[in-house]
């Protein structure tokens, strides 16, 4: 029997399967490497222990997929019914005893995989709508799984850093970080990211407008936070790592605005 593929031939959707698809086998391995007694240590995101970054990422897999299904059948089938039930899920998820925590994680993430897999090409372009009730097509379920799996990765504090993440999705994430900042509304400026270690380093605002090197700041933002691509991806996604940072005018480094 041949093998089944991915129905879709867009390459640049493929490529960012891939990616996602390499996340998740990421994060597979760093949960494997820890003991059934270390998931009830604390994690990286407040107020979580391990175990409720496994749950969240699991029924983070099931959300996606349902606005998968949604994108095939054209039936409304959102992520969740409100945010109460996604957090009570995630709390009812990290009380589950470890084997059947990790079967969520593995088997979740399987059935996402194959809804994506099986998806007309077409359907890719369907609008849903996501948690926070914005209306994307189907295409971006893949962007929000990948930085789901590599961030919560890094979450589980084993190990897993920024810096062991694939340069094209540093730049994504602080991308899509500049996106969210500019599209809150209010008049409070936001920093500007300026990664240092790239061959032509960018001034990107929080619009997501990016400039060459030598060219002028973006106008209208905060203020100019420079260091590795990768060191300014965990601090502007609330992972910390102000210290790996300097500013433009020497100023202290502030805390970042709220990501997602």
């Amino acid at each position: 029997m041949p093998a089944r593929t991915d129905r879709t031939t867009d390459p640049d959707l493929l490529a960012a399967l891939l990616l996602a698809r390499r996340g998740q086998a990421y994060f597979s391995r760093k949960l494997n490497e820890l003991g059934n007694d270390e998931l009830d240590v604390p994690s990286l995101v407040p107020g979580w222990t391990r175990r409720h970054v496994v749950a969240h990422v699991g029924l983070n897999a099931r959300a996606l997929t349902r606005l998968t299904e949604w994108a095939a059948t054209g039936v409304e089938t959102p992520m969740y019914a409100s945010r109460e039930e996604r957090d009570a899920e995630i709390e009812y998820g990290a009380t589950l005893p470890a084997r059947a925590l990790r079967s969520l994680s593995a088997h979740a993430a399987v059935h996402l995989d194959v809804e994506w897999r099986d998806l007309p090409p077409a359907a890719w372009a369907a609008p849903v709508r996501t948690a926070l009730g914005r209306t994307v097509p189907a295409s971006e379920t893949v962007w929000m799984r990948t930085r789901e799996v590599w961030v919560h990765a890094v979450d589980l504090d084993n190990g897993a850093s920024f810096r062991q993440l694939p340069p094209e999705l540093v730049d994504a994430l602080l991308a899509d970080v500049a996106r969210m900042w500019g599209a809150r509304p209010g008049d409070e400026p936001v920093p500007v990211l300026e990664p240092t270690d790239r061959p032509r380093p960018a001034a990107q605002s929080a619009a997501g407008a990016v400039a060459g090197a030598g060219a002028e700041a973006p106008v209208g933002d905060g203020v100019r936070v420079r260091g590795r691509a990768a060191d300014l991806a965990r601090w502007a996604t609330g992972r910390g790592g102000a210290a790996l940072l300097t500013t433009a005018d020497g100023s202290p480094v502030p805390s970042p605005p709220r990501w997602l």
